[in-house]
């Protein structure tokens, strides 16, 4: 059996443009997933502040974090843990972080819990050795901008097609790289 039990190559060929789960206000297709577990979702994201910018949710719509029953606690960060393994190899990273903006005034605004994995290299915020630091200002941005969104508006960040080619990507380096 592999590691992904849920998403199986031919079933997701058949349905790769069925909404598969609701994230706020935005409906996240299929074939944006590239991992799902018993209790969790992850998918590509629509603005990647930087290459392998994805997000891992839990299946069940949670607002706050506090609201995950402890199953899910632990299935969100074991799909993180895995997630981040797939997109610092896959994106040839250094260095992973991993944020949680819980509640608006930590700057939250898809009232869904939700984790950034963002694979990291050397210097990709700015020159300074210091400048790492500058993603959270980047993903408070990211959130903004999301809570402006019209969900009945095209997404114009990237292209569908652009999400589903990522997404195929990573679901192949899980079906050939996740040790689990």
């Amino acid at each position: 059996t592999g590691c992904l039990t849920e998403i199986h190559p031919r079933r997701f060929f058949l349905s790769a443009q069925r909404m598969a789960h609701q994230f706020g206000k935005i409906a996240i297709a299929q074939s944006e997933v590239f991992f799902e577990s018993k209790l969790s979702t992850a998918f590509v994201n629509l603005k990647p502040i930087v290459p392998g910018h994805v997000l891992v949710i839990p299946k069940r719509v949670a607002v706050r974090y506090a609201d995950l029953k402890p199953d899910e606690v632990a299935d969100l960060w074991q799909v993180a843990q895995r997630v981040g393994n797939c997109v610092e190899s896959f994106y040839k990273g250094t260095a992973l972080t991993f944020a949680i903006q819980d509640g608006a005034a930590a700057g939250q605004t898809i009232p869904h819990v939700h984790v950034h994995v963002l694979s990291r290299q050397p210097q990709d915020m700015g020159p300074a050795p210091d400048d790492g630091d500058k993603i959270y200002g980047k993903l408070e941005q990211h959130e903004r901008e999301l809570k402006t969104m019209d969900p009945s508006e095209p997404r114009v960040a990237r292209t569908k097609e652009d999400m589903q080619k990522e997404a195929a990507d990573l679901r192949e380096w899980f079906q050939n790289n996740d040790p689990q």
